[in-house]
């Protein structure tokens, strides 16, 4: 059995994989970590781990690996993958990266455009040659409703809403309006642009708003909640066949 950890600024996610399997997972918010100790020792059968992180917490939980004899590796700029990763830049997010490869994992030696609703909206796109490309970042949903509260006097913080139009009527369903219309004539922009670029493209989403938008987009798209554990895990394993 394996353990991955998907560490953020405020959560910790992190899954228990057996072969290719993913049999348990869960986010613990970083002040949480310690529960870490209770899942392994219910666990007893996990053997090795990778931890992915943006946050100072990394060491607590490489503590709680180490102490606990589970050997793992971090996933950086040095790690092995299994596809070629052409951006150009070492800053790449590792959730883009691991989102790519889980993608790859899944469906395999196809176009494929990754969606990821979270805070940030993440489009990233791997060839059908095992290549990732590249792809865009701008806000995500509940990042735009913050902005246009905490940088303007009078708009008031709303959320997400079912039920929309084209055309707001009052200043809360302009900004509902607004927001969730923006996103979705964008991704839909997006995917009609690699439509016309790549043959038979296969769209996949995740994050926290994924399912949200899922129904709501023109363009057939395919949810799976947890594509950055299952790259992670692809990682991992390609690490230890590859050693």
């Amino acid at each position: 059995m394996d353990i991955v950890f998907d560490l953020g600024s405020n959560f910790t996610k992190l899954g228990i994989f057996k072969e290719d399997n993913l049999l348990y997972n869960t986010a613990l918010k970083n002040n949480e970590i310690g529960k870490i100790v209770d899942i392994l020792n219910l666990n007893p059968d996990i053997k090795k781990g990778i931890i992915s992180s943006v946050s100072a917490k990394e060491k607590e939980i490489a503590n709680i690996l180490i102490n606990s004899n589970i050997p793992f590796i971090y996933l950086d700029q040095n790690t092995n993958i299994p596809i070629k990763n052409s951006y150009q830049s070492a800053t790449l997010g590792k959730d883009r990266l691991a989102a790519a490869i889980g993608a790859n994992l899944l469906y395999p030696k196809q176009n494929l455009l990754i969606l990821d609703f979270g805070t940030a909206i993440t489009i990233d796109f791997i060839n059908k040659n095992n290549e990732y490309i590249g792809g865009n970042i701008s806000p995500g949903l509940s990042s735009r409703f913050w902005v246009l509260n905490k940088k303007s006097d009078y708009l008031p913080l709303l959320k997400a809403s079912e039920t929309f139009e084209t055309t707001g009527k009052t200043t809360e369903s302009a900004i509902i309006n607004g927001v969730q219309n923006g996103i979705i004539f964008e991704i839909n922009s997006y995917i009609n642009i690699y439509k016309k670029k790549y043959k038979n493209l296969k769209v996949i989403a995740t994050g926290g708003d994924a399912v949200f938008f899922e129904k709501k987009l023109k363009n057939t798209i395919f949810v799976v909640s947890n594509l950055v554990l299952i790259g992670l895990h692809r990682i991992l394993r390609y690490n230890e066949e590859n050693h």
